[in-house]
């Protein structure tokens, strides 16, 4: 299994990390790899989220240029006209 190495790591992080280490009765590397694993989760979730978003709004219908409006329409219909 591949090791890493981080360094220049700030005091207060470390001390953070080790308290939320302890409370859940893990090592320091056991709490650090799981949260690097949930935060590549996390980041993995976010871009297949945009990519279909950004599928949607591709897809997304828009009316030809000087088409009426819906409103206007319905206005019409209804007999709102003023």
């Amino acid at each position: 299994m591949p090791t890493l190495h981080v360094r220049n790591i700030p005091d207060e992080l470390y001390e953070r990390l080790q308290q939320v280490a302890g409370t859940y009765n893990r090592s320091l590397s056991a709490q650090v790899t799981m949260m690097l694993d949930q935060a590549v989760q996390s980041e993995e979730l976010r871009q297949r989220r945009h990519k279909a978003l950004a599928a949607i709004r591709r897809r997304r219908w828009t009316p030809p240029a000087g088409a009426p409006d819906s409103v206007q329409i319905l206005r019409q219909v209804r007999g709102y006209d003023d």
